[in-house]
């Protein structure tokens, strides 16, 4: 590990608004917030440039940035610490872990802004939006609570919107290409290093709102699931 990093590392430890594999924590951030304001995760926020963006959007609303990786949480706690943005908070933490993280009903919504689409068949399940992770939200969601997913990629944009049919999800928003929508919401202008990477290559944005259904599907269906996109990948 770089000097650099092994720096920011060290500084991790001391940044008031990072919190690192904490203990104990579910049911408690509105007292570590100070306020009962609602609570909006933002998954895999790399340097947390939408945690970041829409805490300035919405001051009367608490925000944290949840990703495993040090050194990029770094950046989002820095800055947040700069602008005096009080309802900003780091969370770094294993995302397949985050139930240990939060109670029921303690979150209000979640976005997932440019993850990895983890491409591969074999590795569908670390998709954000697999059921698998689904299942996870819905223990500490507030029912009807929104699930936002902005990505440049097409595969994992098609798979969730899969998903969302075939586990019986309610679809609120679906933008094929946001860019090219008249009067976007101030949110979806928000831009992440990862956008301006357009990594895809798809030239596109693509934008899915949805909430879960009171009761998801169990891993039965999973294997339907799984066939599918086998048949998908024989095509």
């Amino acid at each position: 590990m770089g000097q650099k990093k092994l720096l920011r590392f060290e500084e991790l430890n001391r940044l008031q608004n990072v919190l690192q594999f904490p203990n104990d924590m579910a049911g408690k951030w509105n007292d570590f917030f100070k306020n009962d304001n609602p609570v909006t995760l933002e998954l895999a926020c790399g340097k947390g440039e939408y945690t970041i963006g829409l805490a300035r959007l919405y001051p009367q609303k608490n925000f944290i940035g949840v990703d495993l990786k040090g050194n990029r949480i770094w950046v989002g706690a820095k800055k947040a610490l700069q602008n005096n943005l009080n309802n900003v908070a780091f969370l770094r933490i294993q995302i397949d872990d985050v139930t240990e993280f939060f109670s029921e009903n303690e979150v209000t919504e979640i976005w997932i802004t440019f993850p990895d689409p983890q491409l591969r068949l074999s590795k569908a399940k670390k998709r954000l939006t697999h059921p698998k992770f689904l299942r996870l939200y819905q223990q500490f969601l507030v029912p009807g609570g929104l699930i936002h997913l902005k990505t440049d990629s097409p595969s994992l944009y098609q798979f969730t919107k899969l998903v969302i049919k075939l586990y019986g999800c309610i679809l609120h928003k679906e933008w094929n290409d946001v860019y090219e929508q008249e009067n976007i919401t101030e949110e979806l202008k928000i831009k992440t290093h990862y956008e301006s990477l357009d990594i895809a290559k798809s030239n596109r944005i693509h934008y899915l709102c949805f909430s879960l259904p009171p009761q998801l599907s169990g891993k039965e269906k999973d294997e339907t699931l799984k066939q599918l996109l086998k048949n998908e990948g024989a095509d």
